[in-house]
């Protein structure tokens, strides 16, 4: 199976699903995923709310996220490898059979799963003062 380009979350789903604080928390785990795998990402978040793009990652908000998601879904399965990740078997159900799905606990597993770990303890950010680190965050995060 090839690796998805295009990822589309289901925000609320995955945020009670798995151990984040805040939808911002979830948000940057998310930007930080589809930037490693060098593809990009649409979290939809039902509610209102100030649509955002973080690197690859876009940020939207709706009345019905659901809708959002299976649009999307249809608008780019013919040109794209498109992953869906939800546990709503009816947005999986409707998005076609050319996009890949996973389920929100599934997918965390992946997320929220140490992918380096440093056996001396050494990491850059630790010898970054903050002003530094709160550069590079807002650089990061698209801020400039």
């Amino acid at each position: 199976m090839a690796e998805p380009t295009l990822y589309l979350f289901d925000g609320y789903n995955l945020l009670h699903a798995g151990s984040f604080a805040d939808q911002r928390e979830l948000t940057d785990a998310l930007a930080s995923f589809v930037a490693l795998k060098g593809a990009r990402g649409v979290v939809v978040w039902d509610g209102a709310g100030t649509d955002a793009q973080i690197g690859p990652l876009a940020v939207r908000y709706a009345p019905q996220a659901d809708a959002v998601l299976e649009r999307l879904a249809a608008e780019h399965r013919g040109t794209e490898v498109v992953c869906l990740v939800s546990s709503d078997f009816a947005v999986r159900g409707t998005s076609g059979q050319e996009v890949q799905k996973r389920s929100s606990r599934s997918f965390l597993g992946d997320l929220e799963s140490p992918r380096h770990s440093e056996s001396h303890g050494s990491r850059l950010g630790d010898s970054l003062d903050a002003e530094t680190r709160a550069r590079l965050e807002r650089l990061r995060r698209g801020d400039g």
